[in-house]
């Protein structure tokens, strides 16, 4: 986690790769390393592979597709590796699921991340400006901090600053007690530094602010909900994030007539920062292979660099355009079916169950306008594919402890 929310450790290291389809061969030997040792790890704790893969079946037929489309992508070498980093992402959540508790394990994860990265942040964009600081052409500098781009940069703020407030409203209602003295007085400063980070300096990330924002509002709305004793129709998360991704998708073929209202809120045009733009020159190449795309990592090479950009800043478009609408179908099923998880889980554990809905929702908002759904090794939807497959644990443990009290109930 802490090396997919960051800079490549190459560029830590400043080692310049020879090949730039490949990566660097220090990153490339470090994910490596991590990969082995969680199997070796998983092995040894005798983890149910069968289960596993039966409970997570949409992730799993996503895996497997995007390994198939390595043979039509111009590439399959570079597309294999890339596949590989895909892959590692679904072990790592693996390792998590064989954890003694796994709840208590994400909830680490994400706050030892947080409390190291947010502050390590402020201090390189502050202190160390070759490190923290991105400049442009033209000279003018904007905040990274451990990350390589601003937008980078509010995503990880994103999930920090929900977590946190998740966290601290949490502990105020008795639900999530200190583990150490002062934890909520550290848990509000760094809250505070985060949102320094997402104002910045030369620039700030308004997709993180208002997927923050929708997070906020859902986590408050169901709050009240539940507070008031009423329910909700189980089907409005899996609405809510169908309507988001429908939103998504038609920005793309419709010139951003969607969402381009909402860009003068925060401070942007219409075109959403020249992104329609962009997507005029990609949606050609849809064109060519609209069922399958270019395959994994079959697009964005050093061969198109030509378009001065790394990515479509659209999650959905980078999706048709490496997995075709077959892949972003496969895709949009996973986070639906991650939803009705989370819908599920409401009825008996409501604080993950939102956790759960609100990061998907944000996910689905934020991949709008930049992209990080086409990638499960990215650190938001990471985040997401790891609460999916512990939810579906947790599922399944609830359903087998119902099973046992109506047995009971009947043998009595």
């Amino acid at each position: 986690m802490f090396h997919i929310a960051s800079k490549p450790l190459a560029i830590w290291f400043k080692i310049t790769s020879a090949d730039p389809e490949g990566g660097s061969s220090i990153d490339r030997d470090f994910l490596l390393a991590l990969f082995f040792l969680a199997i070796i790890w998983l092995t040894k704790k005798k983890f149910g592979w069968a289960s596993a893969v039966r409970e997570n079946l949409w992730v799993v037929a996503l895996i497997l597709f995007m390994l198939i489309s390595i043979s039509w992508s111009g590439m399959p070498f570079v597309s294999f590796k890339r596949w590989t980093r895909e892959l590692q992402a679904i072990i790592m959540a693996f390792v998590l699921l064989a954890e003694a508790s796994p709840r208590q394990a994400m909830e680490c994860i994400l706050r030892r991340t947080i409390y190291v990265l947010i502050p390590f942040s402020v201090v390189l964009s502050k202190y160390f400006p070759e490190y923290g600081v991105r400049y442009n052409q033209w000279g003018s500098g904007m905040w990274v901090g451990v990350t390589l781009h601003k937008n980078t940069l509010g995503r990880l703020c994103l999930v920090a600053a929900f977590f946190l407030i998740w966290s601290l409203v949490r502990r105020r209602q008795g639900r999530n007690p200190a583990v150490f003295p002062y934890q909520s007085h550290i848990e509000i400063i760094v809250l505070l530094l985060t949102f320094y980070l997402m104002i910045g300096q030369g620039g700030r990330s308004a997709t993180a602010i208002l997927s923050l924002i929708i997070g906020l509002i859902i986590y408050g709305g169901f709050s009240i909900i539940k507070e008031m004793g009423k329910s909700l129709s189980p089907r409005i998360p899996l609405i809510l994030v169908a309507a988001i991704i429908a939103v998504g998708v038609l920005s793309v073929f419709t010139s951003a007539s969607l969402v381009g209202s909402l860009a003068p809120m925060v401070g942007r045009n219409p075109t959403l920062t020249d992104r329609t733009q962009i997507w005029a020159l990609i949606l050609p190449v849809v064109r060519q292979n609209p069922l399958l795309g270019k395959g994994i990592g079959g697009f964005w090479t050093a061969q198109v660099s030509v378009l001065e950009v790394t990515e479509a800043h659209s999650g959905y478009l980078d999706s048709i355009i490496e997995f075709g609408f077959i892949g972003l179908i496969l895709i949009i099923a996973f986070f639906l079916a991650s939803a009705k998880k989370a819908q599920r889980m409401l009825a008996f554990d409501f604080d993950w169950g939102i956790l759960c809905i609100c990061f998907i929702i944000m996910a689905v908002f934020h991949n709008i306008t930049e992209s990080s759904i086409n990638a499960l090794n990215s650190h938001l939807t990471s985040i997401v594919l790891f609460l999916s497959v512990l939810s579906s644990h947790f599922l399944v443990i609830a359903r087998d402890k119902t099973q046992s009290i109506l047995s009971g109930e009947e043998v009595l």
